[in-house]
């Protein structure tokens, strides 16, 4: 295990969006939160702010383009919600939408097969004004689990059901698929989500599976190595994490799960507190906070580790904290143990607003990714903006996936109006 001190090769860049909308410039330096809550003066930003993720894992160059455009696509999308108006969780699922369509990322349409050849998605969403969550798990024949997802923290909201029961939050395997048409969610055959991209992917991992019995480390780091330079190699978890136009957070995940995966495994994307997590400011909290994390389930949900982060940012210095919850919380948690890598993405949306008089007041969102795989695609946007910006952070040369972390961000400043 490596402690903090070790961290010093590791990038901690940060990235500007100001209101003038000029170009993001990356930068070695931090920042604090010197603004404080207006108390009882709810501030509004105006359009609001999307910040999403293509999933943990390697980030080609040959498909960096691939990437990157379709993380524009679902900042756009989300963007474009929030410029009409929608609050938080309407502007996230459509980000999701967009990257659970993409054949380029492991969630919806593309999704990874299991073992026998069929696909079943996890998905959750969490309002962070309500505290209200979705989820589904395991389900297959759904194009697009999000919508799922999101539809069960609606009706729940409506109250309880006939004869006062509750209503559910988490439904998984056709159960889910049931319930998802009964809600006029449309089916979609499974073998129409697979595409030629995913059972590329699944060939080679039956391929490399059934090569492992001699020779396991070599064979597998030669496989990796060519899934690296064909730009074959898997990608987890999507997510985004967005705040509206009147300071409420959202965040969401959609993961097709790992690849030749047990049918009716569930991973992190969809368990409480593991795959996202959003909560407004209050009394307790003085920072609203939006998580969304990638990586292998059975380490996230092991450290519920997007909850556990969106508590240590509520810290005057984000940036360390963010560091020391990786370090504390993750990589060094003695719940993972060798011989696995403790390999995940993060994303963290903290907001934090300041009056400057009794109508107008400057909003800030703070953002951050993190990292410990070997590279990581963002794109983020915010509705005064023309166009998204995008990102792929690479772990620096010589560092070891699984035991070295990335961490970048940046502050965007919304202008704003108060109630």
């Amino acid at each position: 295990m490596i402690g903090l001190s070790s961290y010093a090769a590791v990038m901690e860049s940060l990235t500007s969006c100001a209101e003038e909308q000029q170009p993001s410039s990356f930068m070695t330096n931090s920042w604090s939160k010197n603004q404080e809550s207006s108390g009882s003066q709810r501030p509004k930003c105006v359009g609001g702010f999307v910040l999403v993720h293509a999933g943990a894992g390697y980030h080609s160059e040959s498909k960096a383009k691939e990437y990157k455009h379709v993380c524009k696509r679902a900042c756009q999308r989300a963007v474009d919600q929030l410029r009409a108006g929608a609050l938080a969780v309407e502007a996230v699922t459509a980000a999701l939408v967009e990257l659970e369509d993409s054949p380029f990322t492991n969630a919806g349409m593309g999704s990874n097969l299991n073992l026998s050849g069929e696909i079943e998605c996890d998905a959750s969403i969490m309002d962070g004004k309500s505290l209200h969550f979705g989820a589904v798990g395991a389900i297959g024949g759904i194009k697009n689990p999000v919508l799922v997802a999101n539809c069960l923290l609606n009706e729940a909201q409506k109250g309880k059901l006939s004869a006062g029961r509750i209503p559910p939050c988490f439904l998984v395997g056709r159960g889910a698929h049931d319930w998802a048409v009964s809600h006029g969610i449309p089916p979609c055959p499974s073998e129409k989500m697979a595409t030629s991209e995913c059972c590329f992917r699944n060939k080679r991992k039956m391929e490399l599976a059934e090569g492992m019995d001699a020779g396991l480390k070599q064979t597998k780091k030669r496989r990796q190595s060519s899934e690296n330079e064909n730009g074959s190699g898997c990608l987890d978890t999507v997510g985004a994490v967005v705040v509206d136009l009147e300071g409420n957070v959202a965040a969401a995940v959609s993961s097709g799960g790992l690849a030749m995966k047990h049918p009716g495994r569930v991973g992190q994307a969809a368990h409480y507190g593991c795959g996202c997590w959003a909560e407004n400011a209050c009394n307790m909290n003085p920072y609203s906070t939006a998580v969304s994390t990638s990586g292998c389930g059975e380490h996230l949900i092991r450290t519920v580790l997007a909850r556990e982060c969106s508590a240590a940012m509520q810290s005057e210095d984000a940036h360390q904290a963010l560091l020391e919850a990786m370090q504390n919380k993750f990589i060094s948690d003695s719940k993972l143990l060798n011989p696995y890598s403790a390999d995940s993405e993060i994303l963290i949306l903290c907001t934090f607003g300041s009056v400057f008089n009794l109508f107008i007041c400057l909003f800030s969102v703070e953002f951050l990714w993190s990292h410990t795989t070997e590279s990581m695609c963002v794109g983020y946007m915010s509705a005064q903006d023309s166009k998204a910006k995008t990102h792929i952070s690479r772990l620096p040369p010589g560092t070891v996936p699984g035991q070295s972390l990335a961490i970048e961000g940046g502050v965007c400043r919304l202008k704003g109006v108060v109630d």
